[in-house]
């Protein structure tokens, strides 16, 4: 994680020297805003996988002696037969339809792409019984 922190740091110093040199040279304010968001997202990204590392003890991928069967294992829990996925991108689909064809149609999708993301969120959330 911390050699990933650290690319996507450098990236970001990158990607805002690119932005400033692109204003400098084509006073373009769409491509000049693109690249500061870019460098925005870097950043994110670099924060998060340095601070998450700094809170985890040492992972393989960051020892140069490690083994890769140190890195196998258990990574969590992830949903083998969900339909939520499925309802979400659908109704999201309607939701940007909306946008094209009218406001009736994005209420519809809004609705529904709450309803599934609710869903989708408490799928396993079971209230104790008895």
């Amino acid at each position: 994680m911390k050699v990933g922190g650290y690319f996507f740091g450098g990236l970001s110093i990158f990607f805002l020297i690119d932005a400033i040199v692109y204003w400098v040279l084509s006073r373009d304010a769409t491509g000049t805003t693109a690249l500061a968001l870019t460098t925005g997202l870097c950043l994110l990204v670099a924060f998060y996988m340095l601070f998450t590392y700094r809170r985890l003890d040492t992972l393989p991928e960051d020892r140069p002696d490690a083994d890769v069967e140190e890195g196998a294992g258990e990574l969590g829990f992830f949903s083998p037969y969900s339909w939520w996925p499925l309802a979400v991108a659908a109704s999201a689909a309607v939701l940007f339809l909306g946008l094209v064809f009218g406001w009736w149609l994005f209420s519809m999708g809004a609705g529904a792409l709450a309803l599934s993301t609710i869903g989708f969120v408490f799928e396993y959330y079971h209230e104790p019984t008895g």
